[in-house]
């Protein structure tokens, strides 16, 4: 059978590599344009006497010409493209998995792992397949995701403002190329025989979620695996715990969104970030990030705020309020200390907030690069889990008044870190008294927002 070859974690292959005259593929191929190996059977070899094509790396706008080539030079007869790759270029994805389907060939996702040492076949490894690289793997005849093979998919969107997406501006060209793409998108899943679902589920994931895992069940109602008849197509159900709502906010409030800003307060100078709380895109409120004077030298004090909507019903019986926050900075886990989590009354926003100690070269990294992000997670039992991504923008310009006002200017910040010995570790304020300094910071957040 032709699709039999495929079975368990990694499969050996009754074949010698080939390589083709594509150089051997480097230590981290992920981050490289991608690159194509091929390896032919052996003979005898048994069933199954297929090529494979491992194809690593990022989809360039050129990779389709460099794989036509590539092809072109050797006899890829009902052979198998092997990818493993981050995704790329939306046109040339699509011209990839076109190429893919002209030459008749197969699809799956895994690596080349040839831990076997020389002269051995190399075995098919646990790979993902990420944004772009999906459709791709729709371009094949016949398409199978082996079970510890992952498929994870978002909305396409402008490289060059991803980083920090909400703050970014966008001129009508821009949503031109946008919708242009979309649209090239839509006319080649239906020509490769794949479902809209597979589109709709995509383009849920704004660029500051994290990427979607298409589930087992969703891979074959895609067409994204062929390898079991597609099963009936359930209605698809709302989460019962976040109702999806319109959150309206004022002009003030939505200029907060397009980058970090200055707030002055009883407690001195604080840098504000407001971001839209989302959940595979749909809004169901809002959040601030601020940062302030530490209590301890070499330190910044990072305040969490946050407004979220839910139903009564997705709440019942269970606490309504958050139990986890933690923010991920420059390679850095920071757990905050939640200092409430409820809402007023019911039908009423549950409003959190949370409170941790960063050290002051973490924050400054942050502040200080070209383009930077940090992430922050929250979690609770009975409300939805969120992860969100937010840029640097505008830090970098009022970052030095923040500087300035907890005294840490350039003539001071080499003594103030030599002094300190909080290090790279987190720390939450504990010191008597701690309240009336958290609830000016609460007041000016939502000073900021108004």
């Amino acid at each position: 059978m032709k699709r039999s070859w495929v079975g368990g974690l990694a499969l050996a292959l009754c074949a010698l590599p080939v390589v083709a005259a594509t150089p051997e593929l480097p230590a981290n191929p992920r981050t490289l344009p991608m690159q194509f190996v091929v390896q032919e059977p052996a003979v005898p070899c048994g069933k199954d006497c297929r090529s494979l094509v491992f194809a690593a790396g990022m989809i360039t706008a050129d990779t389709p010409r460099r794989f036509e080539a590539f092809a072109a030079e050797r006899s890829l007869r009902d052979a198998t493209v092997v990818l493993d790759s981050d995704g790329g270029s939306v046109v040339g994805a699509l011209a990839f998995g076109r190429s893919i389907r002209r030459l008749g060939l197969d699809t799956t996702v895994g690596r080349a792992d040839r831990s076997g040492g020389p002269g051995k076949p190399a075995r098919i490894a646990p790979a993902n397949c990420e944004s772009m690289c999906a459709f791709v793997l729709l371009g094949g005849v016949a398409r199978e995701v082996p079970a510890r093979s992952r498929v994870l998919v978002h909305q396409i969107w402008l490289g060059d403002r991803r980083d920090d997406a909400v703050a970014a501006s966008y001129s009508a060209e821009d949503l031109v190329l946008v919708q242009r793409d979309i649209g090239q998108i839509v006319r080649y899943t239906a020509d490769m025989g794949g479902a809209a679902e597979l589109i709709e589920i995509a383009l849920r994931i704004p660029p500051w979620e994290p990427m979607r895992l298409l589930s087992r069940d969703e891979l074959r109602r895609t067409g994204l695996d062929r390898e079991a008849p597609p099963p009936a197509v359930a209605a698809t159900q709302a989460s019962a715990a976040v109702t999806p709502v319109a959150v309206s906010m004022d002009r003030a409030a939505a200029a907060s969104e397009r980058g970090w800003s200055v707030v002055e307060g009883g407690s001195g100078t604080m840098l504000v970030r407001r971001h839209p709380l989302t959940v595979e895109g749909e809004r169901i409120g809002s959040f601030d990030v601020g940062l302030s004077c530490g209590d301890a030298p070499g330190t910044y004090a990072l305040t969490y705020a946050e407004r979220r909507q839910v139903t009564a019903a997705g709440s019942a019986g269970q606490a309504a309020a958050i139990d986890q926050v933690r923010l991920w900075i420059e390679q850095t886990d920071v757990k905050l200390d939640i200092l409430s989590s409820s809402r007023r009354a019911d039908g009423q926003p549950i409003e959190t907030v949370a409170v941790a100690t960063v050290p002051a070269p973490l924050v400054r990294a942050f502040a200080t690069a070209a383009a930077r992000s940090l992430s922050v997670q929250t979690a609770a039992g009975g409300l939805a889990a969120t992860s969100i991504r937010i840029g640097n923008a505008g830090i970098g310009k009022v970052f030095g008044q923040l500087e300035t006002g907890c005294g840490r200017g350039p003539a001071k910040r080499d003594a103030a870190l030599r002094d300190s010995a909080v290090g790279r570790d987190t720390a939450v304020r504990d010191a008597p008294g701690r309240d009336a300094p958290v609830r000016d910071t609460h007041a000016r957040l939502e000073a900021a927002a108004r």
